[in-house]
């Protein structure tokens, strides 16, 4: 797996380490061990899902969900990354 190089660097976890860690093991089937790695693995999965499904399909209000799951993702890895440095 490639290194965080803002680890390396710095010293301090980056807001996507773990990401790596946590897409191999939700493919493995550890979904439970994925979430405790990285939270935001879900919500980014489905944003992924829903802009590459909204390429080939139109939606009504696209713009809206795809602006709702980007505040959701931005919140979910923010809030995480906080705990990850405050504990």
């Amino acid at each position: 797996m490639m290194p965080c190089l803002n680890k390396e660097l710095f010293g301090i976890e980056c807001l996507g380490c773990g990401i790596q860690r946590a897409t191999i093991l939700m493919f493995q089937g550890d979904f439970v061990l994925a979430f405790k790695m990285y939270p935001a693995i879900y919500t980014l999965f489905l944003l992924a899902l829903f802009l590459i499904f909204n390429l080939f399909i139109k939606f009504k209000y696209d713009y809206s969900i795809k602006m709702g799951l980007i505040i959701l993702n931005v919140s979910i890895v923010v809030i995480s990354y906080l705990i990850k440095i405050i504990n």
